[in-house]
């Protein structure tokens, strides 16, 4: 022991970056902040320059002796990376398969073969003796490339013409290619600058699509385009001009109506076009109104609407095809105080629905033509199921997803006639896999206010519940998203080194209701943070583990709840991960041309209003940042982050190693060559994770 003490004494500790300090002022209603690292925000153009300007290389000085700083700290990890990195790999089965969905005419799947990053799409015509037929090699398209995503893969009404998009940069700006799917050749010319779907009227040849705002990346125009026209003929069919709104467009499920919906966090309008009448103008479904939330979809000639225009947990309506205002709809599922209507789906003879309570997901059928109802049964305590692919509104079955934190990502088929379940495919996990070595359960935390808190936990069995076990706490808690217990393989190389892992359902989700959201929002944000925190301590209070032995990790908003929890009370964790952090609420939210700014200020509050300043100054993480002890911490982000920009982050890791009052790690992990979701390779991103696991694990 003394000889390798004697060992790690004399090795010669690593030189954590020092961030040179310019100090920036920024007023807002009297209150003077010093940002001493403003400087390290770089515009897109001094990002896509041939040659950087000064400051451009000063930024990336910096974040390059980040990450050399993060390599020498972690080299003595190496070993133990690479070890979990083969492990996470070992688990997946890489010549996997989706499973196949039917749709006008064609299964559709898509395909990965050993050793390969990318997906392979294919098809296959639903007749006797039709042959696979590979529409799109995703391999093909990233030879060369660092970042390859694809998105919008859709095929015409007359299976003829394929459309698809690419992005190489991980900005989330896509540009739409078209293929003929006979001859493998191009069939349109490509189109830059989209979100990358497309949607095909109905004569096979009239597309529709949406661009971005070049600076804020706002999808804000739909254009109107004919295959086969001249180059730049496509026509502006709808600009949204209300910049806290962003735009989308879809196809009702019967195929009839090309559907373009404008929203943001607290209102919606949505316009319909006839699909056999492309040329025509977009009608407005029902005119917008502050605070009602609705989309529609079609089957049998009748639209249904799920609204929260006095429904705070939203119901379901319906109204005749030729009568879509409001004042025509008519109520099909009624509004309750229990229940959130999550989501839903038509066939031709059922209406399926996706519905939540006590924070649980239930699947309810509806037969159109005798209004029986049937539930499909559920045998865990704790788990998470939603609606699969369901293109095709002939079939008597619905097609959903379900799992469990012991129980892998399964897709079962539920008979509606029969009521008979069939398992169509479980993942395979590889590595010895066995649910039953873990144990999983619900508990309830109690926060401050006395609010109860749902909180799913996994754990090998064997686990001792005395106080001496390692583990990890994540949660999200906003946009109303909430964070389902599903399974995720990779967490299995942490509970079979002795972790829990449990997951704290807190307020700003949609966990217990449309309320649990309303609870955890602009000027009841601050809920969000107590409740992580709450749970953490009573994690501790069970002995389920220690401050000694906790930790926490979130990212993007999460991210932003990681900062406020190691500001607010950093003596209840040993360690955080912050992956993609929005740490600079106040700045950010300030500065309309920063990407996804404006159709935010319903989320967080529009700071440029006094009331909201205070309140988003009171938590903001970099703002509060202080001279105490933090945590352990790794932090992570993508340069070519259009989510949460990389110098959020990086500014916020400066600002705390100049503060902090502790001699414990402070790492940032900057990828110099993605964005928001990471690598885009299936391989690659386990790099990632087995970083961050061995982050965890040596301390």
């Amino acid at each position: 022991m003394l000889a390798i003490v004697g060992c790690c004494a004399c090795q010669p500790k690593s030189q954590a970056p020092i961030a040179k300090v310019i100090p920036h002022e920024l007023n807002e209603f009297g209150n003077t902040r010093i940002d001493n690292y403003h400087w390290m925000r770089l515009s897109d153009q001094q990002k896509n320059a041939a040659h950087p300007d000064a400051q451009t290389q000063d930024v990336v000085d910096y974040l390059n002796a980040e990450n050399d700083y993060l390599q020498s700290e972690m080299a003595h990890t190496q070993k133990l990376q690479d070890e979990l990195f083969e492990e996470l790999k070992g688990r997946m089965k890489q010549d996997d398969e989706s499973v196949p969905y039917l749709s006008n005419g064609y299964f559709y799947w898509t395909k990965y073969e050993t050793g390969k990053e990318y997906p392979y799409y294919y098809r296959r015509a639903n007749k006797e003796d039709a042959v696979d037929e590979l529409m799109l090699d995703v391999n093909l398209l990233a030879e060369g490339k660092t970042y390859c995503a694809v998105a919008g893969v859709s095929v015409s009404p007359d299976n003829r013409l394929m459309a698809y998009a690419t992005d190489y940069v991980s900005r989330r700006n896509y540009t739409i290619h078209f293929m003929d799917l006979g001859t493998g050749a191009p069939a349109g010319d490509s189109i830059a600058n989209t979100t990358g779907n497309v949607v095909w009227a109905n004569d096979n040849k009239t597309i529709f699509y949406i661009t971005k705002d070049p600076q804020t990346l706002r999808n804000s125009r739909l254009f109107r385009y004919r295959l086969g026209a001249e180059a730049g003929s496509a026509q502006l069919c709808y600009e949204e001009k209300d910049e806290t709104f962003n735009i989308g467009v879809g196809k009702t499920k019967s195929k009839k109506y090309i559907v373009l919906s404008s929203s943001q966090t607290l209102t919606s309008e949505t316009l319909i076009l006839d699909a056999d009448k492309p040329d025509g103008a977009f009608k407005v479904f029902t005119p917008r109104s502050h605070n009602h939330l609705y989309r529609v979809d079609h089957i049998n000639g009748v639209f249904y609407i799920h609204s929260n225009r006095d429904a705070l947990n939203f119901k379901l309506m319906r109204t005749n095809e030729n009568t879509t205002d409001e004042k025509h709809w008519r109520e099909v599922i009624p509004h309750r105080d229990d229940v959130l209507l999550e989501n839903y789906t038509l066939f031709y003879d059922y209406l399926a629905l996706n519905e939540r309570q006590n924070g649980l997901n239930n699947l309810r059928m509806i037969n159109f033509k005798n209004g029986a109802e049937q539930f499909v049964p559920f045998a865990e305590e704790v788990y998470t199921t939603g609606f699969n692919a369901n293109a095709e509104p002939s079939l008597k079955t619905l097609r959903y997803s379900y799992s469990s934190l012991t129980t892998p990502n399964s897709v079962y088929e539920y008979n509606m006639e029969t009521q008979e379940v069939k398992l169509i495919k479980e993942t395979e996990v590889l590595g010895g896999f066995d649910k039953n070595n873990y144990e999983t359960k619900r508990l309830w935390a109690t926060a401050g206010d006395g609010t109860k808190i749902p909180i799913s936990i996994v754990y090998p069995k064997g686990f001792k519940q005395d106080g001496s076990g390692k583990l990890l706490l994540y949660a999200y808690g906003s946009y109303g998203n909430s964070m389902n217990p599903s399974f995720n393989p990779n967490i299995l190389s942490l509970l079979d080194r002795g972790f829990a892992y449990a997951i704290a359902h807190i307020r700003g989700g949609s966990e217990m209701g449309r309320f649990w959201y309303e609870d955890g929002k602009l000027l009841n944000k601050k809920n969000t943070f107590t409740d992580f925190n709450d749970c953490a301590r009573f994690l501790i209070a069970e002995n389920y583990t220690s401050p000694a032995t906790l930790f926490a990790s979130g990212g993007s908003a999460g991210g932003l709840l990681m900062g406020v929890v190691v500001n607010t009370e950093p003596e209840l964790y040993k360690g955080v991960i912050a992956a993609v952090p929005f740490v600079d609420i106040v700045t950010t939210m300030l500065d309309a041309s920063i990407p996804l700014t404006t159709f935010e200020w319903d989320e967080w509050g529009d700071p440029s209003q006094e009331e909201y300043y205070n309140y988003m100054l009171s938590y903001s993480p970099y703002d509060q940042v202080k001279a105490q002890n933090y945590p352990n911490m790794l932090v992570t982000t993508g340069y070519w982050d259009s989510q949460v920009q990389y110098w959020e982050p990086a500014k916020w890791v400066a600002k705390l190693r100049a503060l902090k009052t502790d001699n414990n790690k402070l790492l940032l992990d900057c990828n110099m060559k993605v964005g928001h979701g990471g690598a885009s390779g299936r391989f690659e991103r386990l790099k990632s994770t087995a970083l961050q696991y061995a982050f965890l694990l040596t301390l």
